[in-house]
């Protein structure tokens, strides 16, 4: 191996690590709180396509009449994708009480939740995050405070036992929603048509219910730091609310909260302590380097950069050791990179392309932070990685980037090399119409690898394709009724789980937030 950039920064001091922590901490925040209630009652049912759509509608008022025996439920609408804490006022009616009322409550974020059975499910992920509740209200009237916070729309109250003599009445539902930041902040878009302004919309929602006391990857799952997600979060809040301390609270747990080896976490827990997770992802771990890059592109915070950058420097030393003959090592791990969700992709030749991208703001930073032998040592690797994009992965025949042993064509990999300029931007833009021409088989799973696509795209000026395809995908998922974005989407099959199960999918999720980014940053 090449020499260790480590030589060339100060080791990073445990002191240093909890001053990061500590800065952390002293940059939280309260959230903000607005109090909202449901603005209708509705009944949930099937399409032809087997999703959930709500079939019919009643007036809220009605909700204090309707008394619930065995085997009954109600429906609430609160009118939009919430995130908080709610609260029951309930009654009964009838006889006096005899028995505990034995209810469940079940938190949707889209109709089809409301329908699913929780007890079919056979994910590869905790059953835990399914938003069901089952309650025993032993005395009537109660107020009913549920401790847990909620990611949801709907919320149907079922009465799974009360007894012959009596029925329990909802007569109120209040929810205190929060959130980092209030829609209030945000200029809205002028001059888009309609259908760009419900994408919009529906964007600075997803990010908002996202943003906590950190960047959250999802409300209701997993409700925690993903360093990808915040890349994207980032970008997006840059343009819209403007919460420039979130994001700088952020950098610093990654920072202070690395693994012993120094390599940074792909997420980190922040209850019941501050920890990170076992799970390292490679690109994940560079994207370090590119937060902090587009924060000071953002901010122009130079003192932040010099604070930061032994940080992100060790993550571009650490990369090396899971590299071999200048490409990432996948054939020994090959999840060593997210990439994407999209089952059978070759991770290879994308990771490649990340590490360029990561390469050429890395070299930036050096250069901010005055770190002249970094600056050089980075400046190699790049050309290195630049000449082994184009050896091992270009095909001239397919006119591709290919990747593994297999050689495959994905979206991922084109996309990736050209945001990581490999080529000049005319043979790039050949490339992504190539792309489209030629529609390769191995696609994408989620937004998170869309964005790249239609990022890639708007990088090479193809302003049209890529509003086509946002109006394709996102519109895809407002057509479906979308208040907020979802975590994976696939337009061909709309219950698609990367999980093995909807039941677990998060329909809000931070990665499908870049819509609001790319339309006030392009158009």
């Amino acid at each position: 191996m090449a020499e260790a950039l480590i030589s060339v920064i100060p080791e990073m001091k445990r002191k240093t690590v909890e001053a990061f922590v500590q800065k952390a901490v002293e940059l939280d925040h309260d959230l903000v709180e607005k109090k909202t209630a449901p603005v209708s009652l509705v009944t949930i049912g099937r399409a032809e396509n087997g999703s959930g759509v709500v079939t019919a509608k009643e007036s809220i008022e009605e909700m204090p009449k309707k008394r619930l025996a065995k085997g009954d439920s109600i429906c609430m609408d609160f009118g939009d994708h919430q995130v908080g804490y709610v609260t029951l006022k309930l009654h009964s009616a009838g006889s006096p009480q005899d028995a505990p009322a034995f209810l469940r409550l079940k938190f949707a974020e889209i109709p089809n939740e409301i329908l699913d059975d929780s007890s079919t499910y056979e994910g590869w992920i905790s059953k835990g995050w399914i938003q069901e509740e089952f309650v025993h209200i032993d005395v009537l009237p109660c107020e009913l405070k549920l401790p847990r916070r909620y990611a949801f729309r709907y919320l149907e109250v079922l009465a799974l036992d009360t007894s012959q003599k009596f029925q329990v009445v909802v007569e109120g539902a209040e929810l205190t929603a929060v959130s980092a930041v209030s829609m209030d902040a945000v200029k809205p878009v002028e001059g888009l048509p309609e259908d760009l302004q419900k994408i919009d919309r529906a964007s600075l929602k997803t990010l908002q219910d996202c943003m906590q006391h950190v960047f959250e990857d999802g409300p209701k799952r997993d409700r925690r730091l993903w360093i990808g997600d915040l890349r994207l979060q980032a970008k997006a809040n840059y343009a819209t609310f403007g919460n420039y301390d979130l994001v700088k609270r952020c950098m610093y747990l990654f920072a202070g909260l690395t693994r012993d080896d120094g390599k940074i976490g792909a997420c980190l827990f922040t209850e019941p302590v501050m920890q990170v997770d076992d799970t390292f992802l490679w690109d994940y771990s560079l994207f370090f380097v590119s937060i902090l890059y587009d924060y000071y592109q953002e901010t122009k915070d130079l003192d932040l950069v010099k604070e930061l950058w032994p940080a992100a420097c060790r993550q571009i030393e650490l990369a090396l050791e899971d590299m071999k003959d200048g490409v990432p090592d996948t054939e020994k791990n090959p999840m060593l990179a997210f990439i994407d969700w999209k089952d059978g992709i070759d991770r290879q030749a994308p990771a490649q392309g990340v590490w360029i991208y990561c390469l050429r703001q890395g070299k930036v930073l050096a250069g901010l932070a005055e770190d002249t032998k970094a600056e050089a040592r980075i400046g190699k690797l790049l050309e290195e990685a630049l000449e082994n994009a184009v050896k091992y992965f270009w095909d001239e025949g397919q006119g591709f980037f290919v990747s593994g042993p297999a050689r495959q064509v994905s979206w991922s990999t084109q996309a990736w090399m050209v945001l990581a300029d490999v080529f000049e931007k005319e043979k790039s833009r050949e490339l992504m119409l190539h792309l489209l021409e030629e529609n390769p088989e191995m696609g994408v799973a989620t937004p998170y690898a869309y964005h790249h696509v239609i990022e890639a795209l708007l990088h090479v000026g193809e302003k049209e394709k890529a509003l086509e395809l946002m109006r394709t995908y996102w519109g895809g998922m407002i057509e479906l009724g979308a208040d907020t974005f979802w975590e994976a989407f696939d337009p061909k099959d709309p219950n698609a789980s990367p999980y093995g199960n909807t039941q677990v999918n998060s329909f809000c999720h931070a990665w499908s937030c870049t819509p609001a980014w790319l339309l006030r940053e392009y158009f």
